[in-house]
């Protein structure tokens, strides 16, 4: 997948964010400190400035979601885990039940 085609996601997905905030492109822009063109853009998906993306994402109160693009190099996999980060789970096969303990089969008359 092209960067083009992760902007345009990232722009609709924006877009979506708004309307289903009900908040018009004119408010969006106003608080983001953006042009309503900028606005447009990222309707339309097409690419904005990395600062007015951050801007955007801010007024929508997406901090958290924006530092989850990037984890923090500093915080290694053991100290995610320390701090709480749940550990990786695994499938197993389900263990059958049965009447009979299990036994080598040599204890038989």
């Amino acid at each position: 997948m092209h960067s083009s085609a992760h902007i345009e996601t990232l722009c609709r997905r924006l877009e979506a964010l708004r309307l289903s905030r009900n908040i018009s492109q004119v408010d969006l822009a106003h608080e983001a400190g953006v042009s309503r063109s900028t606005m447009t853009r990222i309707a339309d998906g097409k690419p904005i400035s990395l600062d007015s993306f951050v801007r955007v994402m801010l007024a929508l109160d997406l901090e958290d979601n924006l530092f989850a693009l990037l984890p923090d190099p500093s915080i290694q996999p053991v100290t995610q885990v320390r701090l709480g980060k749940p550990s990786r789970q695994r499938a197993g096969r389900k263990q059958e039940d049965s009447a009979a303990p299990w036994t080598w089969g040599d204890d038989t008359p």
